[in-house]
């Protein structure tokens, strides 16, 4: 009987300390080259157990202080945000730098700005961070509970016209551009002197990209073979391993290329849509990315609908 309850007991503490690790989720800063930083979030979805920061972020050292590329999705994530920059250097956060206006791009601004920070993004970003923020914020509140507590949505203060803006901002140089592809507002960050692009969620490794209600096959593939001509060294994606070109090639450029030629084609054909997408289910150089099952198939439905009405 003793050893029973010593086994529960045990069971109940171990649980307990399961759900506590699951909470304390923290993100590391991952060396990408000299000062610059990348912070790889989880492949799964939003959770309270990784409080919504299920994506990538980085950090860029400079002499004058730190530039921050997205905050996070809620004032907790990026309190955690600051505390894995804090592991890599003192310096204080300067500027936030959000490159889309899905919640985990931004909502931790208002936490940075307190601390000083300038919120910098491109107009049509910043714009779409308005326009969706009561609708994240409702959903997030639903997902993470009290641990949305603190959070204010804050679109960025500092914005930039047109679709592309370069800035220097203590001493480095980056490179801001629209690509409006997996969600309205997405952008990219190149650093040029560094080789490194910080492509936002034009960018997927290590999982299948989704095509969302509001993304854009057509955009994401025009976009991605203008961040291919750039010939970056190093790639922080939107999600996965901090990469090369050739692997972001093979996992989402050929992929785009493949929604765009061949299930676009098929849309522009007239081809029946569940033809089309019976006719390409399985595809083996894809099926081994994470939410492959889960996606793939509304991928093309979603693809075929937007060339079907061009």
């Amino acid at each position: 009987m003793l050893k029973r309850h010593v086994l529960s007991l045990t069971v109940a503490v171990f649980g307990l300390f399961a759900l506590t690790a699951r909470a304390d989720y923290q993100p590391e800063a991952e060396r990408v080259t000299d000062n610059v930083y990348a912070l790889v979030g989880p492949l799964g979805q939003r959770s309270a157990d990784n409080d919504g920061l299920n994506a990538n972020f980085g950090f860029i050292v400079t002499p004058r202080g730190v530039i921050l590329i997205d905050s996070g999705a809620s004032r907790l994530g990026a309190e955690k945000i600051a505390a894995a920059i804090g592991k890599v250097t003192g310096k204080p956060v300067r500027w936030v730098i959000n490159t889309g206006s899905q919640d985990h791009r931004w909502l931790g601004n208002d936490f940075f700005a307190g601390k000083g920070a300038e919120v910098i993004a491109l107009a049509h970003t910043a714009a779409t961070q308005a326009e969706y923020a009561a609708q994240h914020m409702e959903g997030l509140k639903r997902l993470l509970g009290e641990r949305m507590q603190g959070t204010q949505p804050l679109p960025a203060s500092q914005t930039l016209g047109g679709d592309s803006a370069t800035l220097e901002l203590g001493g480095e140089t980056l490179t801001l551009t629209y690509t409006d592809a997996h969600f309205p507002g997405d952008a990219w960050v190149w650093l040029p002197k560094r080789g490194v692009m910080f492509s936002g969620d034009l960018v997927f490794v290590d999982r299948l990209l989704g095509v969302l209600p509001g993304s854009s096959v057509k955009n994401g593939q025009k976009a991605f073979h203008a961040m291919a001509a750039l010939k970056p060294a190093h790639i922080v994606p939107g999600h996965g391993r901090v990469c090369d070109l050739a692997q972001a090639q093979h996992e989402t450029g050929d992929y785009y290329d493949f929604l765009a030629g061949k299930v676009g084609a098929a849309a522009k054909d007239m081809e029946p849509m569940e033809a089309t997408l019976d006719r390409y289910a399985d595809l083996p150089e894809f099926r081994h990315l994470e939410n492959y099952g889960d996606l793939h198939r509304a991928n093309m439905n979603r693809a075929f609908t937007e060339f079907e009405s061009q």
